[in-house]
C-alpha cells in the first residue's frame, strides 16, 4: 500500500488535512488523545515522500523520550535511516547550535553545561566571593530568581535587587569556567542569531520546514527562537487547554502570538478522542469550558460512554495509598491486567513513601521514576572528574571542575591566567599550567604562591596516573579521596547535611 493510500485509510478527515497540508504556516489544535503524534509522524513521512530532503526538516518537541519515539515511528513508516533528519528537544537543538557557533559569543568550543547541582555550587561560591551572609543564601530561591531574570520572566525590583551583584558574579563565573547553564541553551542561541545575522540566515536556509510539538508548553524564549528560525513553512501542534507549565515559563499566549505573526495561518482542529470514553470527555469538557482565553473545542469519542467516574476523598495519605493498592489488586484480578499496565502519578517525590509502603505490604512490584540520579550528585561528579583528568590531562571541562575542589587557593585570577595562556598559545589548560610551572620568575604571570598551588594540583594528577592500571580501583579511589581531604571539604560545605556522612559510608 502506498503512503497516500495509507494516509486516507488510517487518518480521519481533519488528521488527513493536517498531514497533507505541507506549505505555509499551520496551527493544529490537537485535543487530548486526538492522535497528534500520529499526525506529526505521518506528516513528516509525507514530506519525505514528496521529495523534501531530510536535512531541511526540523521537528522540535519537549522530551528526549518523545523525540526518540517520534523518530522511530517515522523510520517504521518510511523504511529510511533518517541520518539527516533533525528531531530534537528545544534544549538539545540549542546545544547543537552552540557546539558549532559558541566561539562567536566569546566562549571556547568545549564548553560544559551546568546542571542544577553545579549551578547552585557556583552561586554558593560566588556568594562567598562577595561576602554574602549564610542567611541570605537560599540557593533554591536564588537559582529560581536567576532563571527568571535570565529568561525574562521577571525583572529586577526592590525585593530582588540585593542579588543583582551576585547574578553578575555568577554570570562572570560561568564565562570563566567556559560553562553555560540550562537556560543559556535557549537564551544564547537567540543572542547568537541576533548578533550574527549571517548565522541566522544559514540556519533559516537549512531548515525550511519546521514542526513544533506541545506548542502550548513553549516558553517566550522558545517561541522567539522558533520565530527567528521560521520561514513560511511552519506547523505547530498544541492545545491551550493542556497548558499546565506556566510555573516554568510556558506561555499559552504563544498560540495567539503565532496567529499574529503568521496572519495567513491555516487552523485545523483535531477533536475526535481515541483514548477515552464519552463519560470522561463530558467531565473534561465540563471543566475546561470555564477556562478563559481558550480556543473553543468539543472533544468527542467513538468509544461509548464507558464506566462512571468515581470520586474518593481519603482521610489521610495512608488511606489514599491503601485505596490505590486495593484498586490495583482488584482491577488486576477482575480484568486480568499485569502490574505494568498501571501507573500512579504524584505531584512530588515526597508523596511516594506512603504509596511505596502500601505496595510493599501488598506485594505489588513497582519502579520509581524521578529523583536525583546517583551520578548527578555533586560528590560523585567531582570524583569522576578527577578520574577523567587523570586519564586525560587535556580534558579542560573536568579540569576546571576540580582545579579548586577542594579549595586549594586557585581562585578566579589564577584561572583567568591559565585561560589567557591557553588562548594565546593554543594550549589545553593542563599545558598552560605546565607552561606556567616551567616559566622563570620574571616571566611567570602568577604569584609564587599561586605557582606553588598549581604545582600541588599538578602533582596530585601526575602521581595518580598509575591508579588506572591494574586491579583495586575502588581502593585507589578511596585513597585519592583521603589524599585530597575531600571528606573534610564536604563537611565544611554542608555542615548540617547528611550527604557527607553518606559519602563516607559509601567509601
Amino acid at each position: 500500500m502506498s503512503l497516500e493510500n495509507d494516509l486516507k485509510d488510517k487518518l480521519n478527515p481533519e488528521q488527513y488535512k493536517a498531514v497533507s497540508t505541507i506549505e505555509g504556516p499551520i496551527l493544529i489544535i490537537a485535543g487530548a488523545g486526538s492522535g497528534k503524534t500520529r499526525v506529526i509522524t505521518y506528516r513528516i513521512a509525507n514530506m519525505l515522500e514528496k521529495g523534501i530532503p531530510q536535512s531541511q526538516i526540523l521537528a522540535l518537541t519537549f522530551t528526549n523520550k518523545a523525540a526518540k519515539e517520534m523518530e522511530e515511528r517515522i523510520k517504521e513508516l518510511t523504511g529510511k535511516k533518517l541520518n539527516n533528519l533533525t528531531v530534537s528537544t528545544f534544549h538539545a537543538f540549542g546545544v547543537r547550535i552552540l557546539r558549532q557557533e559558541i566561539t562567536k559569543l566569546g566562549y571556547r568550543e568545549n564548553f560544559s553545561i551546568y546542571d542544577e547541582t553545579d549551578k547552585k555550587a557556583l552561586i554558593k561560591e560566588s556568594g562567598r566571593e562577595l561576602k554574602f551572609s549564610a542567611d541570605a543564601m537560599d540557593l533554591y530561591k536564588i537559582s529560581t530568581l536567576f532563571s527568571d531574570i535570565k529568561t525574562g520572566r521577571k525583572s529586577w525590583n526592590s525585593e530582588s535587587d540585593m542579588y543583582r551583584s551576585l547574578y553578575e558574579e555568577y554570570q562572570s563565573g560561568l564565562k570563566l569556567f567556559n560553562s553555560v547553564d540550562f537556560d543559556d541553551l535557549i537564551v544564547l542561541p537567540i543572542k547568537l542569531f541576533k548578533e550574527n545575522p549571517e548565522v541566522l540566515e544559514a540556519y533559516r536556509n537549512r531548515f525550511r520546514y519546521i514542526m513544533v510539538d506541545e506548542f502550548q508548553d513553549t516558553s517566550h524564549q522558545q517561541y522567539e527562537m522558533m520565530h527567528l528560525l521560521a520561514n513560511k513553512n511552519i506547523a505547530v501542534v498544541g492545545d491551550d487547554d493542556q497548558s499546565i507549565y506556566s510555573w516554568r515559563g510556558a506561555d499559552f499566549q504563544n498560540i495567539i502570538n503565532f496567529e499574529k505573526d503568521f496572519p495567513d495561518v491555516t487552523e485545523i482542529r483535531l477533536e475526535q478522542n481515541y483514548r477515552s470514553t464519552g463519560t470522561i470527555l463530558a467531565a473534561a469538557n465540563g471543566v475546561i469550558k470555564h477556562n478563559t482565553n481558550r480556543k473553543d473545542k468539543e472533544l468527542w469519542s467513538g468509544n461509548g460512554n464507558g464506566k462512571p467516574i468515581e470520586l474518593y476523598s481519603p482521610e489521610n495519605e495512608a488511606a489514599e495509598a491503601d485505596f490505590i493498592a486495593e484498586g490495583i489488586l482488584g482491577i488486576s484480578v477482575d480484568e486480568k491486567r499485569n502490574y505494568d499496565d498501571f501507573g500512579v502519578l504524584i505531584r512530588a517525590n515526597t508523596q511516594s513513601r506512603a504509596i511505596e509502603e502500601a505496595f510493599l505490604e501488598n506485594n505489588i512490584p513497582y519502579t520509581m521514576s524521578g529523583g536525583t540520579s546517583f551520578f548527578e550528585r555533586k560528590e560523585i561528579k567531582d570524583i569522576i572528574s578527577y578520574l577523567r583528568v587523570i586519564a586525560n590531562h587535556d580534558d579542560d571541562i573536568n579540569l576546571l571542575r576540580i582545579i579548586n575542589t577542594p579549595r586549594r587557593g586557585i581562585g578566579k585570577a589564577a584561572i583567568e591566567s591559565i585561560n589567557k595562556v591557553a588562548s594565546t598559545m593554543n594550549f589545553s589548560l593542563w599545558e598552560s599550567i605546565q607552561a606556567i610551572l616551567s616559566s622563570s620568575e620574571e616571566e611567570c604571570p602568577v604569584s609564587e604562591k599561586t605557582k606553588a598551588d598549581f604545582e600541588a594540583f599538578s602533582n596530585i594528577i601526575e602521581n595518580s596516573k598509575s591508579m588506572l592500571s591494574g586491579k583495586g580501583l575502588a581502593k585507589k579511589v578511596r585513597a585519592l579521596v583521603d589524599e585530597i581531604n575531600y571528606f573534610d571539604y564536604l563537611i565544611s560545605e554542608n555542615p548540617k547535611s547528611e550527604k557527607s556522612a553518606r559519602f563516607k559510608y559509601m567509601n
